[in-house]
């Protein structure tokens, strides 16, 4: 993963809303964003989401209910989300988050569509999530 440059705003405040699923994230720059918990997970920059190629993405599905259980510093670049399925392989840097809250919405409409392309549900299937968790 390629350091952050000069340039790269970092953050001054992270707040998780559980109620609400959302990552509120402020930057030095004076931008702040509000990441819905769903967003973040089917974006995690993790192997097993991104895959190890472009075109080996693998789309999420049933995380609209998920959760970040757990919030992990990773150095003074990034943090690691733990999720309520299971997930906590994604580091999210303060770029990439800064990505994420500048494209939300060209993002979540991508997933949208992608979810309909596949007749894939946003919403959990009832008893997937309680099948044990793979590491």
């Amino acid at each position: 993963m390629a350091g952050l440059d000069k340039n790269t705003p970092t953050p001054t405040e992270i707040k998780l809303h559980q109620q609400s699923r959302y990552m509120e994230i402020a930057f030095n720059d004076g931008s702040r964003f509000n990441l819905p918990y769903e967003l973040l997970r089917v974006y995690s920059p993790s192997a097993e989401v991104r895959g190890h190629g472009p075109g080996q993405e693998v789309l999420q599905v049933g995380k609209q209910n998920v959760e970040i259980t757990g919030i992990e510093p990773v150095g003074s670049y990034a943090v690691q989300p733990i999720f309520s399925d299971g997930h906590d392989t994604g580091i999210f840097s303060w770029d990439y988050l800064y990505e994420l809250g500048m494209s939300q919405d060209t993002l979540w409409a991508r997933y949208l569509e992608r979810m309909a392309e596949a007749g894939a549900a946003r919403t959990p299937i009832p008893g997937f999530d309680d099948r044990p968790k793979s590491k």
